[in-house]
């Protein structure tokens, strides 16, 4: 066995003559302890989150998404179409337009974000799975009808009762707007069939439409789209569906899998949890000055017994390393029991659903979720075994010159 370790582990088991060199122990073991157990619980706790904002966004962005670099609407004809359609792994498609109006209903008004769908769009999307209130119905025999999203509906105060329709209004694509003047917008009015809850950003912007609906409303043609939205047979397919949709279309459209749909929400997330990650790894950095206390107190402590080993033949590296490892070992206990604990609270959490959110919110769920990740756990413990060497690694420094050399000269 390692000389070295077995002799810090002997020390790391022993009862210290000094309580206050046991306490200072126990209290650098527990902040490590406890700044590790937090590290498990808030990555969770982001990774959970990330999950839960994914699947919501999953419910309603495609996999791919087609728009123009420049405009704001583009042509397609059948062929394009029939080329799109045979590429393989493409499952489905969506012909879309998306247009700003005015919304009114009964007395209140609201701007929104009418966007047309054919009948292919509960294919493509998930949004039957996500709604609050009656179904994704858009058309009945000829009769065009909405859904609408939830945060919109209750600004607006719609009711699902095919009483009260709401009135769409916006300007003219085509002609100059004159003050006062009727003429100049068009209106119309549609019933909703459903109310829908993904996400805050889509419940209160959207109402959704047949495709006709809003091609006649805003003035477009039958061929112009906003953009086109693509299900894939396979996630895993996606790149290369990508690839070929780009030979296909060009450089003058925007071709976005999810990730690119919403990437700088993306990237805020993911620096907020690194920045999460440093903060804590820092508060853990103070933590293990109550290592540094330890061993030092240790160094001074054992002075007698680095006296005897160094008699004994051992070199000043061999002594040296018995306290590093004496500094890795509380380390390391430390780092274990966070681990379980935070492992353990995930897990508790996860099954139970112990901590909720604020009875009477707006919540798409009821408890804060939480998602371990292997990864986390392989980032953080080289992340705490780093901090742990060099909270060893401090005292034995500065004791060197001072401590050490004279150990071999002493008494």
């Amino acid at each position: 066995m390692n000389l070295p370790l077995f002799i810090a582990f002997r020390y790391f088991k022993a009862r210290r003559s000094r309580h206050i060199i046991n306490w200072i122990s126990r209290i650098s073991v527990a902040g490590i302890s406890l700044g590790t157990m937090t590290l498990i619980i808030v990555l969770s706790v982001f990774n959970g989150l990330d999950h839960l904002i994914r699947s919501l966004f999953n419910s309603f962005d495609p996999d791919i998404k087609i728009t123009a670099v420049e405009g704001k609407t583009f042509g397609v004809d059948s062929l394009m179409l029939e080329h799109l359609k045979a590429i393989p792994g493409v499952a489905d498609y969506c012909q879309v337009v998306e247009e700003n109006a005015l919304l009114k209903y009964r007395d209140r008004q609201a701007i929104a974000t009418i966007k047309g769908v054919d009948s292919e769009f509960t294919k493509i999307s998930g949004l039957d799975t996500m709604m609050f209130d009656g179904e994704i119905l858009l058309n009945e025999e000829d009769k065009p009808l909405s859904v609408i999203g939830r945060a919109l509906g209750d600004e607006l105060g719609v009711g699902l009762n095919f009483i009260n329709p709401i009135h769409v209004y916006a300007p003219k694509r085509s002609g100059k707007i004159l003050t006062n003047s009727i003429s100049s917008i068009n209106h119309s009015y549609i019933f909703p069939s459903g109310i829908f809850a993904v996400q805050q950003d889509y419940d209160s912007k959207y109402l959704i439409v047949p495709l006709n609906f809003a091609r006649d409303f805003f003035d477009y043609s039958k061929t112009e789209v906003s953009a086109l939205e693509i299900k894939v047979t396979d996630p895993r397919l996606t790149p290369e569906v990508i690839k070929k949709l780009t030979s296909l279309f060009g450089k003058d459209f925007k071709i976005a899998d999810r990730l690119g749909q919403h990437q700088g929400f993306y990237k805020v997330m993911a620096s907020e949890k690194w920045a999460t990650l440093l903060i804590l790894s820092f508060i853990l950095m103070v933590a293990s000055f109550n290592t540094i206390s330890s061993l030092t107190l240790l160094m001074l402590e054992k002075k007698g017994d680095m006296h005897t080993l160094n008699s004994m033949g051992a070199s000043q590296v061999k002594i040296r390393q018995v306290f590093l490892w004496e500094g890795l070992l509380v380390t390391g206990l430390g780092m274990l029991i966070g681990l379980i604990l935070g492992a353990g609270i995930c897990y508790i959490q996860q099954r139970f659903g112990i901590v909720r959110f604020p009875v009477g919110g707006s919540f798409v769920v009821n408890v804060y979720p939480v998602k371990m990740q292997i990864s986390d756990f392989m980032m953080i413990i080289p992340i705490i075994g780093v901090i742990g060497y060099f909270a060893a690694w401090i005292p034995l420094r500065v004791m060197k010159r001072r401590y050490f050399v004279s150990a071999s000269v002493d008494e």
